[in-house]
Parts: C-alpha cells; sequence; structure tokens
C-alpha cells in the first residue's frame, strides 16, 4: 500500500532539498536546477509545511539545514538515486524485462557471461543487468532477482541451484616457472598472493599436498581478477579457481605452477529469496541453467 500523499511531496522540492544539503547554499542550487532563488525558497518551504518539520534555518543571509533537515536530505538522496536507478534500468532495457543479478566478479565474467550471452539469444526479452556483491545480502533490502554464491548453502532464505564444482591450482607468470611447474614444496619458498574471501586456501592447499604450510603471508586481493593481473605482472603464485585459471593459461599469461587441480568442497550457486515464486524471467534463466546443466553432464567426453 502506498504511503498518504500528505507523505509524499513533489519531486521538485526534493531536487531542491537535496541540491542545498549537496551544495551548500540555495544559490548554488538554484544555478544547478536551473531556477530562481526564490523559486528554491518556494519549493523549501512547501516541503516544510508539508512536513511539518523546520528543515532550514537561517544563517547570516544564507540557509543552513537542521539536523532534521541533514537526515532527510540523506534519506531523500538514497531514494532519487534509487529512482534514478530505476529508470536508467527501464530506459537501457526498452520493452524487454529486467533480471537484476547479484555477481562475484571473476566468476561472473569468465563462467557465467558466456551462459547469458546463450541465454539472450534464446530468451530476446529479457535484460540481465550485472552488479558486483562479494558476500551474502538481505534480498528484501537489495533489489535484486537472484545471486551467484559460493560455499556451502548457508545462505538463509533462499534457494539453490548448484552451477559449478570449485577446482583450483597455483599459477604463475612465465618468468617464474622458467623449469616448468614446482613441488608443493618448492612452492612454499616463492611469493604466495592471498584472497581476502578464501583465508586459509593455501594452507588448505598445502595440506592436502602432504606439506606442512603455516602463517603464510604475501600480498592481499579482494578480487581473483586483480590477483590474477598480480601474478601475470610476476609478483608471485596464485591459487586460481579453474574457470579463470584456464582462461588465463589460453592467453599465455600465466603457466601452471603445480601439475594438477585440486577439487574444493565450496560449490558455486544461484540463489534467488523463497519468499515469493521467481519472476518470470527469473523462471526462464533457472530452467535454462537447469537444462545446460543436464546436456554439461550427459555430453560424451
Amino acid at each position: 500500500m502506498l504511503a498518504p500523499r500528505r507523505f509524499l511531496p513533489s519531486i521538485s522540492s526534493l531536487l531542491a532539498l537535496e541540491a542545498v544539503d549537496r551544495l551548500g547554499s540555495a544559490t548554488a542550487a538554484a544555478e544547478e536546477l536551473s531556477l530562481t532563488h526564490s523559486a528554491v525558497s518556494r519549493q523549501l518551504k512547501v516541503l516544510e509545511e508539508q512536513i511539518g518539520v523546520t528543515l532550514l534555518r537561517r544563517v547570516g543571509k544564507g540557509l543552513a539545514l537542521t539536523p532534521s533537515g541533514a537526515d532527510y536530505a540523506r534519506s531523500v538522496r538514497d531514494c532519487l538515486n534509487d529512482l534514478a536507478r530505476a529508470s536508467l534500468k527501464i530506459r537501457a532495457g526498452g520493452a524487454r524485462s529486467s533480471l537484476n543479478l547479484a555477481v562475484l566478479p571473476a566468476f561472473g565474467m569468465h563462467w557465467l557471461a558466456p551462459q547469458l550471452k546463450a541465454f539472450s539469444t534464446q530468451y530476446p526479452d529479457v535484460t540481465a543487468n550485472l552488479t558486483t556483491r562479494l558476500s551474502p545480502f538481505d534480498f528484501a533490502r537489495e533489489k535484486f532477482d537472484a545471486a551467484i554464491h559460493y560455499g556451502g548453502q548457508d545462505w538463509q532464505g533462499v534457494d539453490y541451484l548448484e552451477l559449478s564444482r570449485e577446482r583450483v591450482i597455483p599459477a604463475a607468470s612465465p618468468e617464474l616457472l622458467a623449469h616448468g611447474p614446482k613441488t608443493a614444496e618448492e612452492l612454499l619458498s616463492m611469493p604466495l598472493l592471498h584472497l581476502e574471501s578464501r583465508p586459509g586456501a593455501w594452507e588448505e592447499w598445502f595440506a592436502a599436498q602432504g606439506a606442512e604450510a603455516d602463517r603464510l603471508r604475501g600480498m592481499l586481493f579482494d578480487q581473483f581478477t586483480a590477483m590474477a593481473e598480480a601474478a601475470a605482472l610476476g609478483f608471485g603464485v596464485a591459487l586460481l579457481p579453474e574457470y579463470l585459471a584456464e582462461s588465463e593459461f589460453l592467453r599465455g599469461r600465466l603457466h601452471p605452477a603445480f601439475p594438477d587441480y585440486l577439487p574444493l568442497a565450496g560449490r558455486y550457486y544461484l540463489v534467488w529469496p523463497n519468499s515469493l515464486p521467481p519472476s518470470r524471467p527469473l523462471a526462464s534463466l533457472i530452467a535454462f541453467l537447469k537444462d545446460a546443466q543436464g546436456k554439461a553432464i550427459t555430453a560424451p567426453r
């Protein structure tokens, strides 16, 4: 249910308040909004009367927001930004339906994007919008239809579709691997690159190889792509997922620093809130990915 009209000021008055807060004066706000100073003052007066709270106060010949006015201006700015983003999405999509996905950047670029290319061919009336999110969030507060999640089924209030299992391999620049892949013991003496969201990843990898490793240090990154770039520049050895490693191996920027991949317990999932049935575009994507997974499993090797 929409709020009563008395709590829904005009866009013009909200734009005036936001501009005065951001620019510091009604004169500057009037110039940005292509209005007269008196027109901005009228908009603000109408807004104060509608809200019933003093939002501005006189300071010399100028205006300053009261604490209540400043708080309200921040909320107004968020609402205006949400409205602008919604307008951009519908303008970009035109008559097509939108599907808003929160993705892990490297997986989204190297694994999901090719899938979405095929999906868009089969469903040309759906536009997929991608935004980066590195950790779980509240679907009730974020305007996403679905998200990519890595790990276990530990995201509350969602349904899951498994997309891919995880395998990792150490990778480094050709210059660091002049004599080919290394043993686990040799890798211990080389600079190792680390990912913030995978603490203990190297320790787990060395343990799987039967090598003791403790308190490993090295450069820290927040995304796989940045870590792969640093590895290509020769900063050290990166422990990369298969979808990214294979891409870098094909380009020749990185070479395997160890002969084999190591399977991990983590999985990549498509997740979506289970409180409501999936929208038509999301249901189409779920069905498409399920079909693609089935074909991958039954394909001859």
